[in-house]
This record gives C-alpha cells, sequence and structure tokens, in this order.
C-alpha cells in the first residue's frame, strides 16, 4: 500500500481517523541511528509502524522494529508524543489519518540489518549525513528532539 504526506497543505484531504503508531529512534555506539528508506513513499525513516490488538505499546515498538530492519531494540524512554493535525497521511485504499506518533528512544540488542518488504533499504545513518537524505519534515523533527538527548518528552 502507497501513502502521501502532507504537511499544512491546505489541499490535503480531510482526516477521517487518528491510529496510534510508534516510531524508534535508535542509536548505535557511534551515535548512528537506524533509518530505513520506506517502500510505501521512497523517503527515509526511522522504523515504526501500528500498535495491534492485545499488544502493549513497547511491545509494538520492538515488533516493528525487528519486521522492518532485522534488528532487535530494548526501549529505553519516549523522545516525544507528536500529534501535528497539519501532517495529513492518505493511504492508497482511500484511508486519511491525522497523525499521532509515539516517538521511542531504543538500543540496538541483537540481530542484523535487513530489507523487508517494507523497506528498501536499511542502514545506520551518521547524524551529520540527514541533511542529504529526503526525510519528511516531521520525521526530521523527532530526530531533532531525539538529538537533544532531553529527559523530558515532548508533546505536540
Amino acid at each position: 500500500m502507497s501513502r502521501k504526506d502532507y504537511f499544512d497543505d491546505p489541499s490535503a484531504p480531510k482526516a477521517t481517523r487518528i491510529v496510534p503508531a510508534v516510531t524508534a529512534f535508535v542509536q548505535d555506539e557511534r551515535g548512528f541511528l537506524l533509518m530505513e528508506r520506506r517502500s510505501d513513499n521512497g523517503r527515509w525513516g526511522m522504523p515504526g509502524g501500528v500498535q495491534e490488538i492485545g499488544e502493549d505499546i513497547s511491545r509494538t515498538v520492538v515488533r516493528e522494529v525487528a519486521e522492518e530492519t532485522g534488528v532487535t531494540v530494548e526501549v529505553t524512554g519516549l523522545v516525544g508524543i507528536f500529534t501535528d493535525p497539519g501532517h495529513v497521511i492518505e493511504f492508497s485504499d482511500g484511508e486519511v489519518r491525522q497523525e499521532f506518533s509515539l516517538c521511542f528512544r531504543a538500543r540496538p540488542v541483537a540481530g542484523e540489518i535487513s530489507v523487508s518488504s517494507e523497506s528498501f533499504e536499511v542502514r545506520w545513518v551518521d547524524p551529520g549525513e540527514l541533511q542529504s537524505l529526503d526525510v519528511s519534515p516531521t520525521t526530521m523533527r523527532r530526530i531533532s528532539e531525539g538529538l537533544k538527548g532531553l529527559f523530558r518528552p515532548v508533546i505536540s
């Protein structure tokens, strides 16, 4: 399924749903970020996805990162809660969502990087390289907040 993201765009379709989702801000011992080039829109992002029924939110983070990247992580904190109504996501099946993302801090504990059906490429990215990658504005905001290393989560 493909998607199109709208950012403060007056021509965006009206959101009809809000769905709890997670992203994982994962850094290795060098401070590099675990990133994937997504197959649904071709942009670089952090691994993540939608919470499933019967699953606690930490398990969602661990499952999504493993499914999308091959890396097993341990959740260590919360970067922030991001609910910008100006970020609307339209899916090819007609669903239109308002952003609702809990961005968790996590550390890798096992596994080897691998691509999945949800990614064209997965790799560790030097934060200094981020400006050269096609990353959405909302993902860049989450990364910027994560790189600050604050102990209090952002709520927006």
